[in-house]
């Protein structure tokens, strides 16, 4: 498969100042110049800066990304996170879908903010509604997800019309194919809780291929990614803030849990390593990978393709990996001497081979090669994940933050010339 980093054109960081021209407009001026001349739009040129409003919006997703690490310690059974999984993807599906619509929107614009407060409204919704999703709440959760995603379809047709006819009719697609799945998640709602997780796997099994197809639709075409003019360096600063959000997580877990224990030598121990842990995982993803992808990103040709595959897809292994890793810390906190659980077991050795595949692969898409580091991480997380019954909690969490801080090392190491590199352009 062709790489997506072929695809991107890369300044040279030998590339001379072209001086600074009094004349051009601010970035202030030109946001003003693209609200009036094209409503709520951005214009092309614009630079997409993250704005207060879309961190504001953030915070429903802390809520949720707590709820989904609760609701992982409280069913820990196979059962258990295949639901804990479906409710992850969907919360994921509703932010993404947010961020590529703020990517093409003036976020400062009145109409614009209170469409992002009624979707944080829905989102609490969504959110509270999680621990009972596939109990008494299911129609709840349901209902708040179809109204976040088709109401901001809806939104983005009323913006779109009459000023960007390729994407317009991306978005009458992308309802289509919305409304071709809300039926299922409103039904399985209303259905018998030990069937709702068919339906549901159903109804995002829809969400989930639609922009793999084209979100395709007889009479309306097929959408291109050429159609999906993002801008690389706000995409790629929206899903770093939300591995921030996801490892936020990782570290309030371990304080609480930390704070109402005995401070003892296994439970300090623990805790340590967990903080290591996360600090790692911060560093992995961040240190060279990040950076780099958004110089790529910023400079393909079609960064459409980039933003489908490496942020919208792929994120999904990164993020769900850290979550797991939070109820991991939390379920080694409690019990932090004696034998390991095989549950507990599975979710501590599990939770970074995830976080590493998914790292794999989002470095793959954005640099062309998959990283020996990494495949040799996977090859060592099997190795703890069998080594993981035969050992003492304190020495599983020490290990486990050995492997991630290994292989964060093993990269900067290996590829410090690339981060010199990407650090000068």
């Amino acid at each position: 498969m062709k790489s997506i980093a072929s695809t991107a054109r890369v300044k040279s960081p030998l590339s001379a100042d072209r001086g600074i021209d009094n004349n051009i407009p601010s970035m202030e001026e030109r946001v003003s110049e693209s609200s009036t001349r094209h409503g709520v739009l951005r214009l092309q040129q614009d630079a997409a800066r993250v704005k207060p409003i879309e961190l504001f919006f953030d915070l429903v997703f802390v809520f949720a990304i707590a709820q989904l690490s609760h609701a992982l310690l409280n069913h820990l059974t196979f059962g258990g996170v295949m639901q804990t999984l479906i409710l992850f993807v969907a919360v994921w599906w509703v932010w993404i879908y947010t961020t590529w619509c703020t990517n093409w929107l003036v976020t400062d614009r009145v109409s614009v903010r209170l469409m992002l407060f009624a979707l944080m409204l829905l989102g609490l919704v969504l959110s509270t509604s999680i621990p009972e999703a596939f109990g008494d709440r299911g129609v709840r959760f349901a209902l708040a997800y179809v109204a976040m995603q088709l109401g901001r379809s809806m939104f983005m047709l009323g913006a779109l019309a009459g000023q960007d006819a390729a994407n317009f009719r991306n978005y009458q697609r992308i309802s289509v194919w919305l409304l071709l799945s809300a039926p299922l998640w409103i039904g399985g709602g209303l259905a018998d809780p030990d069937s709702r997780p068919l339906w549901w796997a159903g109804a995002l099994f829809i969400d989930f291929v639609s922009p793999m197809a084209g979100f395709t639709v007889p009479g309306l075409g097929r959408s291109t990614t050429t159609d999906w003019k993002v801008s690389g360096e706000h995409m790629a600063e929206r899903c770093g803030l939300f591995v921030i959000i996801a490892l936020g997580e990782v570290i309030m877990l371990a304080g609480v849990t930390f704070s109402d224990m005995a401070w003892t030598p296994p439970v300090a121990t623990v805790f340590i390593a967990s903080v290591i842990s996360a600090i790692a995982m911060w560093w992995i993803y961040f240190n060279i990978g990040a950076e780099r992808a958004t110089h790529l990103f910023a400079q393909a040709r079609d960064p459409g393709a980039i933003a489908r595959a490496a942020y919208t897809y792929i994120h999904l292994p990164i993020l769900s990996g850290i979550v797991a890793t939070a109820a991991g810390i939390e379920l080694l906190l409690a019990h932090p001497s004696g034998h390991v659980p095989v549950a507990t077991a599975a979710v501590v050795t599990g939770a970074p081979a995830v976080f590493l595949f998914g790292e794999l692969l989002f470095k793959r898409a954005t640099a062309g090669w998959y990283l020996l580091s990494h495949l040799v991480g996977l090859l060592l997380c099997g190795a703890l994940g069998y080594a993981a019954l035969q050992v003492s909690p304190v020495t599983l969490s020490v290990l486990n933050a050995g492997l991630l801080t290994l292989i964060a090392v093993w990269e900067t190491v290996s590829l410090r010339r690339s981060a010199m590199a990407v650090h000068q352009t």
